[in-house]
């Protein structure tokens, strides 16, 4: 008993010495809450979040020179019952505790109520400051309806903030997380009637799911929302900018159907965050994906294989013959390109990976030969693949029906793009098939990785075969996560690429591959920001740009190479057969001396590897357009714009250190300079990569 009491009085020690801690602000975050309790104020690293005493909230900045962020308190955490708003809830009480296991904080519990017309609800506010992440409240609402009737609820919306904008034009720049058809960019500026509803389930046959974070950004100061929970949800982060350019963020559920809230019975939301920064967006993302990593998402680690530079057969099309892609793999190996990829074409279908006997009349004897060769050259395999999708009338779906995801309806979840079924991605068969095609792929026919390709693989709809039918969306980061376990066993240096074309990339699927990509890029500009959004969210991993030819003028290696990416071509060499398609990537003697000189350059410098500083400059804002990388003690700046005459400033450099700088593509010395004067004179068009290397080094 002695030693029990010396163990609790020990706790109760401690516990007591926290919360003088926290009273003082040593552990970096304050409360402070009026006697009569008619107001909360929390504050957390540059963060202040207040709750005044109708539970409407109040978010401000104490960063240097940050301006406010809204005009007064708002309805930011509410519900809409039987078609009313319900937003004013009397604050009854607050409570605060301490935080323990592995994420440590402090919590504070503010509980309210509203009482009108019949309509009795309880609100229990919960707000979380977490030790390691300043700038960052978290929120989940509990709401009870303590009527003695039941009824409807429509939906309910967290951090629902309107952000004032402070004269700049544009008034907003915005990273939004969500997936579209349109296959529109992910970080883009705001005007007057602008409006997104970023879904982040289904938005078309073939699009859906993302990144669960929006991100807005003045000049002087960046809000972001987003949720945390550890698998993809079908909520909303609504962006809308108001005739005033007021940009109106949040976090919303909206209920499918009407929905009973029984009496007495209890609705929880998600746990969704707001959190601030300087700069773009990038901060803000990075800080979102190391807390949901505490929180216990597992990144892959990085695979050295993936940073190896990647030829792809898919300029022959899907017309290709065995003849193009042999005869190409001489060129590929002279221009220091490491990976050869079998593209699509191969098969007799989706869902059917065995040979199509038009192009492989040896049958799998073929593909195993095309294998032996590219290895002959000393080069990688990797063969494209399209999981969760089988055609009408396969072997796959005769065999295995039960498959298929179906509708409330009861009809087939259809892929357009590929004129296929989506599959289940739980169960059991499913899986199976999926294991069967990997030892197929990576086991008998020999190939090194995987091209997992298809916008479709980024969410799936619920399956209403299923008891519960979003066990199907909510499991698919699992069916990736079992390919990357099963592939790393067959190969254990497997290079798992996932290309959700022209979607943004699930986040809970980065977890489960080793190489990113830019996916279908519709421009340079989408390569630069993909890139640039990867590098925050999965600092490791090896971003490809995809094939040159789908940059600006099909030839704009300078936006992969400066970002940091893995460089890719799919060039053609010339065929006798009559194929049109690779007409149009032939590598020409000009173009040859160019993709020489770009792939030499990146095995030279090998940029994709090492530390993307994101932070640094604004890539909405800022002018020219920069990114920066640190190699050892040489930072890699990389300027963007159509033209550019006047300073630049290299921003990053150490106090004390004065740098060369050397226009290392042109292989041109500049200047000297030091952090004190950071900044050159210079004209070009397009891009220009500088070298800073300490003096003397």
């Amino acid at each position: 008993m002695k030693m029990r009491d010396e163990y609790f009085n020990k706790k109760n020690f401690f516990r007591l010495l926290l919360f003088l801690l926290v009273i003082l602000g040593i552990t970096g975050f304050s409360i402070k809450q009026s006697k009569n309790m008619s107001s909360v104020k929390i504050t957390k690293g540059n963060i202040i979040f207040e709750v005044n005493s109708d539970l409407y909230t109040r978010i401000s900045s104490s960063f240097p020179e940050s301006k406010p962020i809204m005009d007064g308190y708002q309805a930011s955490e509410n519900l809409t019952i039987n078609n009313k708003v319900i937003s004013k809830f009397k604050l009854k009480e607050v409570q605060e505790s301490t935080l323990e296991g592995k994420l440590l904080g402090r919590e504070w519990l503010v509980r309210g109520e509203v009482d009108e017309d019949g309509l009795k609800l309880l609100k229990n506010l919960k707000l979380t400051a977490y030790d390691d992440f300043p700038n960052l409240i978290s929120v989940e609402v509990e709401y009870v309806n303590a009527s003695k009737e039941d009824v409807y609820i429509n939906n309910w919306i967290n951090g629902n903030y309107q952000i004032l904008p402070q004269g700049d034009q544009p008034p907003f720049w915005a990273f939004q997380g969500s997936s579209s058809s349109s296959r529109s960019d992910w970080v883009k500026p705001l005007g007057p009637g602008y409006y997104q509803k970023n879904y982040m389930g289904m938005n078309d046959s073939d699009y859906g799911g993302g990144i669960p974070v929006t991100s807005v950004w003045r000049p002087d100061l960046n809000i972001a929302v987003g949720h945390l929970s550890l698998v993809p949800e079908l909520v909303n982060l609504p962006t809308e900018m108001l005739k005033d350019s007021k940009v109106v963020i949040g976090v919303s559920n909206d209920f499918a159907h009407r929905t009973l809230f029984k009496a007495q019975d209890t609705i929880t939301t998600l746990e969704t965050f707001v959190s601030v920064s300087k700069g773009d967006y990038f901060e803000n993302l990075a800080k979102y994906s190391e807390l949901m990593q505490e929180k216990g998402i597992e990144m892959v680690k990085p695979e050295e294989a993936a940073f190896e530079p990647i030829w792809c057969a898919w300029g022959y099309g899907r017309e290709f013959t065995m003849e193009e892609v042999v005869n190409t793999l001489p060129k590929v190996k002279e221009l220091g390109i490491d990976w050869a990829v079998l593209d699509d074409g191969f098969q007799v279908a989706e869902g059917d990976w065995e040979p199509a006997s038009d192009r492989f009349p040896e049958g799998e004897d073929a593909i195993k030969k095309l294998v032996e060769r590219i290895h002959g050259y000393g080069l990688k395999a990797k063969i494209w693949w399209t999981p969760l999708a089988a055609d009408p009338g396969s072997k796959a779906l005769e065999q295995n029906p039960q498959m298929i995801i179906k509708k409330e309806n009861g009809a087939p979840q259809f892929i357009t793009w590929w004129d296929a079924y989506y599959l289940s991605p739980t169960k059991e068969e499913t899986v199976k098939h999926t294991k069967d095609i990997l030892h197929l792929f990576l086991n008998q026919w020999d190939f090194d990785g995987l091209k997992m390709d298809g916008q479709h693989m980024n969410a799936v709809a619920p399956d209403h075969t299923l008891e519960n039918p979003e066990e199907a969306p909510k499991g698919l980061p699992d069916f990736f996560h079992m390919i990357y376990n099963e592939a790393r066993k067959i190969k254990p240096n497997a290079v798992v690429e996932n290309c959700p074309c022209g979607t943004c990339m699930s986040y809970y699927n980065m977890a489960s591959t080793n190489q990113t990509v830019s996916s279908d890029p519709l421009s340079s500009w989408q390569i630069r920001h993909k890139g640039k959004t990867y590098k925050a969210l999965v600092p490791q991993t090896a971003y490809y740009g995809d094939h040159v030819e789908l940059s600006d003028n099909g030839s704009d290696f300078a936006s992969s190479f400066g970002i940091g990416a893995v460089l890719g071509t799919k060039f053609t060499v010339p065929s006798s057969s009559e194929n049109e398609e690779s007409e149009k990537f032939l590598l020409t003697e000009r173009k040859e001396k160019v993709w020489k000189k770009w792939f030499n350059l990146y095995n030279d410098k090998m940029l994709s590897k090492e530390k993307y500083i994101g932070s640094l400059y604004d890539i909405g804002y800022d002018k020219p357009e920069t990114h920066v990388i640190k190699k050892q003690d040489r930072l890699y700046y990389a300027f963007y714009a159509d033209s550019w005459e006047g300073k630049i400033e290299l921003r990053g450099l150490e106090n004390n250190t004065e740098y060369r700088i050397v226009d290392y593509f042109n292989k041109v010395d500049l200047e000297h300079v030091k952090a004190s004067q950071p900044f050159l004179d210079v004209n070009f068009k397009e891009f220009i990569l500088l070298e800073a290397v300490p003096v003397g080094k």
